[in-house]
């Protein structure tokens, strides 16, 4: 595990932790640092950590405005695969929701996979 200073954080707004922590460490093969359900849990994988933070985070509360933080958007984390086209299927017959199906462009291919509160995560796979 790299050094905390080493690593890259990323915040992502979730509807349920504990359905956010099974998607990142049973799909995508993060591991848990700190878990305080239902407010807050952090997931690492190489250099990223990425909270994961619910409803009754601090982070969760409402701007002075009123706006609410919420998960969702375009926004994404970006994993680099092998071999995109098996990533998909493994994560399909596990029961995994994607936005669209794999596109092809010059840099290489890309698919966008949703956890449970709809954030998006991209799986991109360089051209070779």
């Amino acid at each position: 595990m790299p050094e905390a200073h080493e690593m890259v954080s990323v915040r992502y707004m979730v509807d349920d932790v504990e359905a956010a922590l099974d998607f990142y460490t049973s799909f995508l093969g993060f591991e848990v640092l700190t878990s305080f359900p239902p407010a807050f849990a952090d997931v690492a994988r190489g250099h990223l950590r990425l909270l994961l933070s619910g409803p009754a985070s601090s982070a969760g509360r409402p701007m002075p405005d009123g706006a609410k933080p919420g998960p969702g958007g375009w926004n994404r984390i970006h994993l680099i695969v092998d071999d995109i086209e098996a990533e998909v299927a493994r994560l399909k017959a596990a029961g995994a929701g994607f936005r669209n199906e794999i596109l092809s462009g010059p840099g290489g291919k890309q698919v966008l996979l949703q956890d449970p509160s709809g954030n998006v995560v991209e799986l991109f796979q360089p051209a070779r």
